[in-house]
């Protein structure tokens, strides 16, 4: 018989740098989760990409037991990281913060595409081209 979904929970941790203080203890604390074992789980798998953020989703069952699956990071942080910025724009449509390259653009989709609701790769650079646009980044060619 199939174990029953007790929840699932969604976080973005820092690759290989899980540990049980917040946000991770009291997500899965309250769900009666090993906390440590999911830390070491997680640091395992997401050890060659040190420094990136990873989304994570834990399907917690009834009998404490858990799975888990991970996501490529965030468009925003692979706009960040490719601009070398900071952070975004605080008023998008009225400062420009960077610009991007449609060919950084389209390395960026081609990474995201496994997570995107996308049919192909240009719709996929459309999706990033307007997250790029919302943190204040100028698309040129190139």
């Amino acid at each position: 018989m199939a174990k029953k979904i007790v929840a699932m929970v969604k976080l973005q941790l820092p690759a290989g740098q899980a540990t049980p203080s917040p946000p991770v203890g009291p997500a899965l604390g309250q769900h009666g989760v090993n906390i440590m074992e999911f830390c070491k789980a997680y640091n395992e798998r997401t050890k060659s990409q040190e420094g990136s953020v990873i989304p994570v989703i834990i399907t917690i069952f009834s009998d404490r037991s858990f799975t888990f699956i991970t996501k490529t990071p965030p468009v925003s942080y692979l706009l960040k990281k490719a601009v070398k910025l900071a952070k975004g724009a605080s008023a998008p449509k009225k400062e420009t913060v960077g610009t991007i390259t449609k060919s950084q653009v389209q390395e960026i989709a081609q990474l995201k595409m496994v997570d995107l609701n996308a049919k192909d790769l240009a719709g996929a650079m459309r999706i990033v081209e307007g997250s790029a646009k919302s943190m204040g980044l100028e698309v040129a060619e190139g």
